[in-house]
C-alpha cells in the first residue's frame, strides 16, 4: 500500500519504473525502491515515527528532511545514529527506531559534579 509516494507528479511527470526492494522497520517488513532513502521508504509506508528524543520520551520524526537536523536518526543493520534522510535502502536492510536513551546531563542532587 502505497501511503504518500509520488508516482505521478505534475510537472516531472510518470516516474520511471523501479525495482521494489524489500526492508524491515521494528520487525516490520516495507516495500521501497531502489534509490529510495530510507525516510521516503517509511512515509510512504505511512510510518511517522522514527526515534524518540532522549530526554523527554516524546517522538520524532523528519524534519528537514536534507541532513542537517538529524531528527530521523535510526539503527540500521546495527548501526546506531544513521539518518534516514540521506541513506538509501538496499535489499533487506533492517532499520530500528532510535530509542529513548539516557542523557549525560542528568544532574544528581543539583550540584554537577555529584
Amino acid at each position: 500500500m502505497s501511503y504518500g509516494r509520488i508516482e505521478n507528479h505534475p510537472i516531472l511527470g510518470q516516474l520511471r519504473e523501479r525495482q521494489k526492494i524489500n526492508i524491515t522497520f521494528d520487525g516490520q517488513l516495507l516495500q521501497g525502491y531502489e534509490e529510495e532513502t530510507i525516510a521516503a521508504a517509511l512515509l510512504a509506508s505511512g510510518i511517522r515515527t522514527l526515534r524518540y528524543h532522549e530526554e523527554k520520551g516524546t517522538p520524532r520524526g523528519i524534519y528537514c528532511n536534507i541532513g542537517h537536523c538529524f531528527e530521523c536518526r535510526v539503527t540500521v543493520n546495527g548501526k546506531d545514529g544513521v539518518r534516514a534522510c540521506i541513506t538509501t535502502i538496499s535489499e533487506g536492510m533492517e532499520v530500528r527506531s532510535g530509542q529513548v536513551l539516557p542523557t549525560p546531563f542528568h544532574k544528581k542532587g543539583g550540584n554537577e559534579h555529584d
